[in-house]
């Protein structure tokens, strides 16, 4: 059947659209680079992995996860004292230079409340620009600044943008770290209207899926409550990351996205 030419220009205008959007995740990660989402990788531990549930198991629950870049910073105390009156853990990956050394006793406090310490670079420098030795370098301070205060190095980290290559991936199983993406943001580096922050979360928000906030912007921390009650009402149950993978545990190196 001929092609109907008044259709033809919408058809190639979504074609148009959707490849811009594929190249845009291919810029995201890093070209071929492939993720794996949690829920595959829980599904696969089966009853033999040797994650930790803590107090859910994301096989049977709707789980999802909220997570914290680029703190912590003067909205961080307020925000914990939010999670804590919700009882929500939280995930927190913690930008090293005027961030973690600026801050100890946040620091200290995120993960005495039970909260997951992550990291996410010294300098918040992009790690695809980067030559290894750059690449370490950003990892490992934070690494180090993080175990000084709490006493433990993180294991998870999140690439600043997202952006991730064969290096980035290299460097990361060198020094124990995951590499954990998301699924959902609210672009909050870009509005202080706390209620759009809260809107993009909810229309985005799936089950087994990762929040992406940063709790030094702010417009972020007041949106915050509103977000945790409405998915609450909507069956989520809140987890650290870790918790979303249990039984399984995420690899080092690895790149997981929902």
């Amino acid at each position: 059947m001929p092609e109907n030419r008044s259709f033809a220009p919408a058809r190639r205008t979504a074609f148009a659209a959707l490849a811009v959007v594929a190249a845009l995740a291919l810029t995201l990660t890093g070209c071929g680079t492939q993720t794996v989402s949690p829920a595959t990788v829980r599904g696969d531990a089966g009853g033999d992995g040797k994650g930790r549930y803590g107090s859910v198991d994301c096989a049977e629950a709707k789980c999802i996860a909220l997570t914290f870049d680029a703190g912590p910073g003067k909205d961080t105390p307020r925000l914990l004292d939010i999670l804590k009156e919700e009882k929500v853990p939280a995930t927190f990956f913690l930008l090293g230079k005027n961030h973690v050394l600026a801050h100890p006793e946040t620091v200290r406090r995120i993960a005495d409340e039970g909260h997951e310490v992550a990291n996410h670079t010294w300098s918040h420098g992009i790690l695809t620009d980067l030559d290894r030795d750059g690449i370490r370098e950003e990892l490992a301070r934070t690494q180090n600044a993080i175990a000084k205060i709490t006493g433990h190095k993180p294991t998870l980290m999140r690439p600043p943008q997202g952006r991730t290559n064969g290096d980035v991936t290299d460097i990361s199983r060198e020094l124990g770290l995951s590499q954990i993406l998301w699924s959902a943001t609210a672009k909050d580096y870009s509005t202080t209207d706390s209620a759009l922050i809260e809107r993009r979360i909810l229309d985005d928000a799936s089950a087994d899926g990762i929040i992406l906030l940063h709790d030094i912007y702010d417009g972020t921390v007041p949106a915050v409550p509103g977000i945790i009650k409405k998915l609450k009402e909507r069956g989520f149950t809140f987890v650290t990351v870790p918790q979303l993978f249990a039984p399984a545990v995420p690899e080092p190196g690895e790149v997981y996205r929902p």
